[in-house]
């Protein structure tokens, strides 16, 4: 959630015409995360939670991308993007020792 937050504030600085475009997309990407991951734990299997944790990792990869792409039009400073770069890690990390935890769960 943390990262939705950041992400979200940081799309304050795009230009108006990007409201529509890239800071939309942006901004459904990172909510989807903390979304999917909420709606993976509520359901009934870990197979069903495995799967939602999957579609956050890809939604956390669109993040990173449409972030790098934001910096590289000049929208967000390299430094505003490294520090996100570093939650994304750390995100992604926490979702692959998630998975590899139910995983062995299920064996």
């Amino acid at each position: 959630m943390d990262l939705a937050v950041v992400v979200h504030q940081s799309c304050t600085t795009f230009p108006r015409s990007e409201t529509y475009g890239l800071v939309s997309q942006l901004r459904r990407a990172a909510i989807s995360i903390p979304s999917n991951i909420a709606e993976g734990y509520a359901r009934r299997s870990k197979q069903e939670y495995i799967y939602f944790l999957h579609v956050a990792r890809g939604s956390l990869a669109e993040v990173e991308t449409q972030l790098l792409l934001a910096q590289r039009v000049g929208y967000l400073p390299e430094s505003a993007v490294a520090d996100l770069q570093d939650r994304i890690e750390e995100i992604g990390r926490i979702l692959h020792a998630v998975v590899a935890g139910l995983h062995r769960r299920m064996g």
